[in-house]
């Protein structure tokens, strides 16, 4: 049997209710073709969630203003299992917010093992300083590609209703972890969105990194200071391309001449599409530019396939070797270094 559920003309705020209505109403086995929904895939994940009941619809497929996903209703998960929501294919702008959505939408004792391609923990973070102790987080693998962590609600609990997209209280964050976590958040948030820094005093030294990064494309307002508590909103204005003639200027002698124009983070994309990405960005270079390119593991595979593949002008520098951020200096300079000489720089991975 096959069920229709037009939604183009229906209001938003009814989508998940309509589709709940209609998967109630089909047994297992049977089918519900879906129309229009820009989150029709997120519900279908919160169906598993609180009806214990897995679903399969077309994989790698998201609904939109226009198209179709038909699903069927399969087998119940069992009274000791959570429902998988596998976030690998979903664009990362959507990852976080939506995950805090999911967070919100369940009721104590309910919960979902989260399926990434990365570690997680900057989320972890953001729950725990914008829900507090109302949660368990546990890690189930850790494969490079598949992270698997059981997050459940143990009590009840709020967003805070502000202005401010998400909030870090980096008080209660390891310091090692603590930039690195603001800034895989912000390269997230959209234009225009605000997030909010917790710390024991203004993190100026945070504050400068910004400017590296992001150039004059935010706004730093402290809007309270008091002995161990400061309160940083920062504001994203504008398109975040990274301006990092500093850091470029610090580089050794075979980069000094390079213009950083962007930054390239790609710990959010799924594997498949890393490669391909990267070398659009480099394709995209004049001579005596760069890139930054972010990632969470070493990628030296990757330059070895630069150096295979493109010419003397390749140049390739490490900034930063830490886990879960690789930070690469990747650019084209004048053909004035023999390749002997290229592949003994003591940046070449081996």
């Amino acid at each position: 049997m096959s069920t229709d559920l037009d939604l183009r003309d229906q209001p938003q705020a009814k989508h998940r209710e309509q589709i709940f209505d209609a998967l109630d109403g089909i047994d297992s086995g049977d089918s519900a073709a879906i129309v229009g929904g820009q989150e029709t895939d997120v519900y279908l994940h919160w169906y598993q969630i609180k009806r214990g009941c897995r679903l399969e619809w077309q994989a790698n497929q998201t609904a939109t203003e226009t198209g179709e996903i038909r699903v069927t209703k399969a087998d119940r998960i069992g009274e000791t299992e959570l429902a998988e929501f596998d976030v690998r294919e979903m664009p990362p702008q959507r990852r976080h917010e939506t995950l805090n959505d999911t967070f919100n939408a369940l009721d104590p004792d309910e919960g979902f093992v989260l399926v990434n391609d990365h570690d997680p923990k900057p989320l972890y973070h953001e729950l725990r300083s914008t829900r507090g102790e109302t949660f368990d987080w546990e890690y189930l693998s850790r494969e490079p590609q598949e992270w698997r962590v059981k997050i459940l609600k143990t009590e009840p609990s709020d967003p805070a209703d502000d202005e401010v997209i998400t909030k870090f209280d980096v008080r209660e964050i390891p310091k090692q972890e603590r930039h690195p976590t603001i800034h895989h958040r912000y390269g997230m948030i959209p234009v225009g969105e605000t997030m909010e820094i917790v710390a024991p005093h203004e993190p100026r030294p945070l504050r400068g990194e910004f400017r590296d990064r992001y150039g004059e494309s935010f706004t730093w307002a402290v809007v309270a200071n008091e002995p161990g508590r400061c309160r940083v909103q920062i504001t994203k204005d504008g398109d975040a391309e990274t301006d990092t003639t500093a850091e470029s200027s610090a580089s050794s002698a075979p980069h000094r001449s390079l213009t950083v124009k962007t930054e390239l983070d790609v710990r959010d994309l799924p594997p498949a599409q890393r490669h391909e990405k990267i070398f659009e960005q480099y394709d995209s270079l004049q001579s005596g530019e760069a890139f930054v390119l972010v990632n969470d593991h070493d990628p030296k595979p990757l330059y070895h396939q630069f150096d295979a593949e493109t010419g003397d002008e390749f140049r390739w520098e490490y900034q930063q070797q830490e886990s879960g951020e690789f930070r690469v200096l990747v650019g084209k300079d004048e053909a004035n270094e023999s390749e002997t000489d290229r592949n003994e720089s003591p940046n070449a991975p081996f």
